[in-house]
């Protein structure tokens, strides 16, 4: 989803696009964790690269070897392509490389606000998968085989299109769903507090962190993205703010065990003050975050579309 807007805002330029799974304009199918597919990427030179591939949250911890290949051994040999090829015949190659991390990286117990130095300490495969990568993101930026910068993305919210398979998705489904008129299942209590961004801050950060001078960042190359804190309580009540008692009555609470635990593992808030410093800017709040999704994704249907304050 976010590739695909990404995409969509750099439609004037000269891209390779590279999936799994076929797409309107892919250029590239295929999988980056097979041997040689990621050799074959960069074998035109690309001057910036956006890694976005990877197996989501609840996928990755319920299928162990899938993760790890995707998230770890994918992203292992999409680094390693590029220093060879920076080592080959045809001369240097040092390409700027932006990688989606997530705040998955970061395990409890939490302070209220995570700051800039607390330390990474995944409780899911997911986390551990993505804090490797970051850690050789900043590896291979330090040896000069790339230009290297890792975004810890929030939660993206309101997600368009159907449910994936991420222990997250439920912070969509419960604004998304009702929105389209339909019920949606709520398994977790509205206790729980989450960091989130839409996916136009999300492609905003993409884009800031391709053209950032990243001199300004030293060697901590990995960066906490800003985000709009908030419980699922707040969700559901700025939805009914946005679009009405009525929409808000479709959610259905049902508790899930399962994507309590996982959920429980992540943190709820942050102080992104590094972020902030080199210019990132989030969502102002989560009513405008539900607004974003109705005037993007939205556009002449009849959810009620209540005027800026």
């Amino acid at each position: 989803m976010i590739g695909r807007k990404l995409t969509a805002r750099l439609a004037t330029e000269e891209l390779i696009l590279q999936d799994v799974v076929p797409f309107d304009g892919a250029s590239v199918v295929s999988d980056l964790s097979a041997p040689g597919e990621a050799e074959k990427l960069v074998a035109s030179r690309p001057e910036l690269i956006f890694h976005l591939a990877a197996v989501v949250s609840g996928e990755a911890e319920a299928d162990f070897d899938k993760g790890y290949r995707v998230n770890l051994d994918g992203t292992r040999r999409l680094f390693e392509a590029i220093r060879k090829e920076g080592g080959g015949a045809a001369g240097p190659y040092r390409p700027r490389l932006v990688f989606t991390s997530s705040i998955a990286v970061f395990g409890a117990p939490f302070p209220e606000a995570i700051g800039d130095e607390f330390l990474s300490a995944p409780l899911t495969s997911y986390g551990t998968q993505k804090a490797i990568g970051e850690l050789l993101l900043s590896d291979c930026s330090r040896r000069g085989f790339f230009d290297g910068i890792g975004i810890r993305l929030p939660t993206i919210c309101v997600r368009p299109g159907k449910p994936n398979k991420a222990a997250s998705g439920f912070f969509s489904g419960i604004i998304r769903e009702p929105l389209a008129g339909e019920e949606a299942v709520l398994p977790v209590p509205e206790s729980v507090r989450h960091w989130f961004a839409s996916p136009r801050a999300a492609i905003a950060f993409l884009l800031h962190a391709a053209k950032i001078n990243t001199e300004r960042l030293g060697a901590r190359r990995n960066l906490t993205m800003p985000g709009v804190s908030a419980t699922v309580g707040e969700q559901i009540e700025a939805l009914r703010k946005v679009a009405g008692e009525k929409v808000a009555r479709l959610i259905r609470r049902e508790p899930d065990r399962a994507i309590l635990r996982i959920v429980e593992g992540w943190p709820p808030s942050f102080d992104a003050r590094r972020a902030l410093a080199l210019g990132f800017r989030a969502d102002r709040s989560f009513e405008e975050i539900i607004r974003i999704h109705i005037e993007d994704e939205l556009q002449g249907s009849s959810v009620p579309r209540p005027a800026r304050a």
